[in-house]
């Protein structure tokens, strides 16, 4: 049945209660703000854990490979050809031959771990998180093999610039007749990179492939294949024609399973938190029972009037119902102004707010990027919105099913 008009009116004004009425209003206007800050938060909180995995996933992609192919059988001596046919393999966008190793990096009296990676010129330009975000430098010398690039925050943390020397030590260097020497290696600095992500930022130096093979002792072999592949989401679809193509044993590792740990841990912790924050959703709607019933025993004597002039059990629930679902709803709406806003500039608040209190908010040191992110998915603030709601409708139901059931005798003899 329709709402009628004087349903919409004492829904109206019940929700302007008189000054015999204030707690009633308190609780009414402590329900609002619960849902709406409920919300919000839930919304602005979504957000930034989405545009937190999206952007460290973007990070990572960026710079390792979808998928590794590694050599089981002994040195990776035909890799060029091996990179020949995953090439031809539909969906496969680059195939990158590379030598990784991990070394001490040092500079005058600082000293830094760091992670070496060999690969050549024109694939290290293949790869725009790189190429793109030069600070200093370019890769025109490159390809000569006399210099590395390293990352800005590394570079900054040993004082170093372009055309200074680093001196890289390995562990695995020759063989003596007194055990293994390390490998001791000095090189100017060809560039700096910064691609926002504090731990390859302070962590990774580029070297020519060639001289890689050399400093690492490979041969002529590589320590593997990145493959990059046109949808990484699906990767576990590009496993068995890569096999194929490979044509002898190998080792594939894709970046699910390099990273499972580490994106599971996120996902457990964006559950969790979608899950506390409803609780604040849940007990603004336990907020608006508690007006209700409240709101119900006030206005007894004005129910059993209106039963007595013929208003039905349905119309007295209906108005008590839209009292709540008010409440509900604008608080819902605001929070979701309020959240998308928020989110929209998120950035811009976190600057203003390391401005006022003198602090550093979202430390990129231990967030690992250098801005805020957020990123907001349609269906999962419709979802929240949805649930909000939800909620806020289904707390009306018991206050009007009470003021519904109520005896207009009783009401007025008790009066």
């Amino acid at each position: 049945m329709a709402f009628a008009k004087f349903e919409w009116l004492l829904a109206g004004r019940y929700l302007k209660p008189s000054r015999k009425e204030g707690l009633v209003s308190v609780i009414a206007i402590f329900s609002f703000l619960g849902i709406m800050l409920g919300v919000a938060t839930l919304i602005i909180v979504m957000a930034v854990m989405n545009g937190f995995r999206a952007e460290l996933l973007d990070r990572i992609l960026g710079l390792n490979g979808h998928l590794i192919v590694q050599s089981t059988t002994g040195p990776f001596d035909d890799f060029d050809a091996v990179a020949e046919r995953l090439r031809k393999v539909p969906g496969v966008v680059t195939v990158t031959p590379f030598v990784e190793g991990q070394v001490m990096i040092s500079a005058g009296d600082v000293s830094s771990g760091a992670l070496v990676r060999g690969v050549r010129r024109e694939d290290l330009l293949k790869l725009p998180t790189v190429s793109d975000n030069f600070k200093s430098g370019n890769l025109d010398a490159f390809a000569d093999g006399n210099g590395v690039v390293i990352g800005q925050r590394l570079a900054t943390s040993m004082g170093v610039r372009e055309g200074a020397d680093v001196t890289l030590m390995s562990a695995k260097g020759p063989v003596t007749p007194f055990g293994v020497a390390p490998q001791v290696k000095a090189y100017p600095v060809l560039g700096t990179f910064e691609i926002g992500m504090s731990e390859y930022d302070a962590a990774f130096v580029f070297m020519p492939l060639d001289e890689a093979q050399l400093y690492f002792q490979k041969g002529q072999g590589v320590s593997g294949l990145e493959v990059m592949v046109t949808n990484p989401t699906e990767i576990e679809s590009y496993r068995g024609p890569i096999a194929a193509a490979i044509g002898k044993p190998a080792q594939i590792v894709d970046w699910k399973q390099m990273n499972d740990s580490f994106f599971n841990a996120l996902q457990v912790e964006r559950n969790v938190m979608f899950l506390i924050l409803t609780l604040i959703i849940l007990v603004a709607a336990l907020n608006i029972v508690s007006g209700l019933i409240m709101l119900v025993k006030d206005k007894s004597q004005a129910i059993a009037i209106l039963r007595t002039m013929g208003a039905s059990q349905g119309a007295i629930m209906r108005i008590f119902f839209m009292t709540g679902a008010a409440i509900g709803t604008s608080g819902t709406l605001a929070g979701f102004v309020i959240g998308v806003l928020f989110c929209g500039n998120i950035e811009n608040i976190r600057q203003f707010l390391s401005e006022i209190t003198g602090t550093t908010i979202f430390d990129p040191t231990i967030y690992f990027l250098q801005q805020m992110p957020a990123k907001m998915e349609p269906s999962e603030v419709g979802a929240i919105v949805l649930m909000a709601l939800t909620l806020s409708f289904l707390a009306t139901l018991y206050p009007s099913w009470r003021a519904a059931r109520l005896d207009p005798v009783d009401a007025l003899r008790y009066e």
